[in-house]
C-alpha cells in the first residue's frame, strides 16, 4: 500500500461521524443503506453524502446501486492492507 493511501485512510478514519458509520456498517455484516447512515448519524442527505464520499475515495467502503437505492458495504480487504501496512511500520 502507498503513503498517499495510506494518508487518505488515516484522514478518513479521523472524523467520528465516519467511525460511527464504518462501526454501524460493521455490527450489520450486510449491506447498510442510505437511511440507516442517517438514522446512526443524526445528519441530513447533504453531509451524509460528504461522508460517504469520504470513505468511497479511501476505499473503506464499497457502494452498490439498485435501482434507485444506493447501499455500502465495508471494504474488508483494504481494511486488512491498512492494518497489515500499520503493522510493518511498528516493526520497523
Amino acid at each position: 500500500m502507498e503513503l498517499k493511501q495510506l494518508e487518505k485512510i488515516s484522514k478518513a478514519l479521523g472524523d467520528i461521524t465516519r467511525l460511527k458509520i464504518l462501526s454501524g456498517m460493521a455490527t450489520c455484516e450486510g449491506s447498510f443503506q442510505c437511511a440507516d447512515i442517517k438514522h446512526i448519524t443524526q445528519l441530513a442527505q447533504p453531509s451524509v453524502s460528504h461522508h460517504l464520499k469520504t470513505l468511497i475515495e479511501a476505499d473503506l467502503i464499497e457502494p452498490e446501486k439498485e435501482g434507485r437505492n444506493h447501499s455500502y458495504q465495508l471494504n474488508k480487504n483494504v481494511f486488512n492492507a491498512y492494518i497489515a501496512q500499520l503493522n510493518e511500520m511498528v516493526k520497523m
